[in-house]
């Protein structure tokens, strides 16, 4: 088990697999270009393999996602539409540290 202080310190991060994270936005998203920010201060934490989509290159996801993006899927499921809270994407992420 991880203990908060390891955590906080980063200890363990190196023995954790990276979260596949797929953020689905598009091009001067200011809400894409927020969750971008905070994606990255968690992989700060806990390892993430963060992986860009523009739906604007692909019809297919246009019609998926329409105007709610970004939508942020985490090791293939969706977890947040529109905005990532920040303290719900720790627990998230602290939860699978925990495991």
């Amino acid at each position: 088990m991880t203990t908060l202080l390891a955590r906080l310190l980063g200890r363990g991060r190196a023995r954790l697999a990276p979260r596949r994270v797929v953020v689905y936005s598009r091009q001067c998203c200011g809400c894409c270009d927020r969750a971008f920010e905070t994606l990255a201060r968690a992989n700060r934490r806990y390892p993430l393999a963060i992986q860009r989509v523009d739906v604007d290159l692909d019809p297919e996801l246009q019609a998926r996602f329409g105007q709610e993006v970004p939508v942020v899927e985490i090791d293939g499921k969706v977890r947040f539409r529109g905005k990532v809270n920040p303290v719900l994407l720790e627990r998230l992420l602290a939860a699978k540290a925990d495991a």
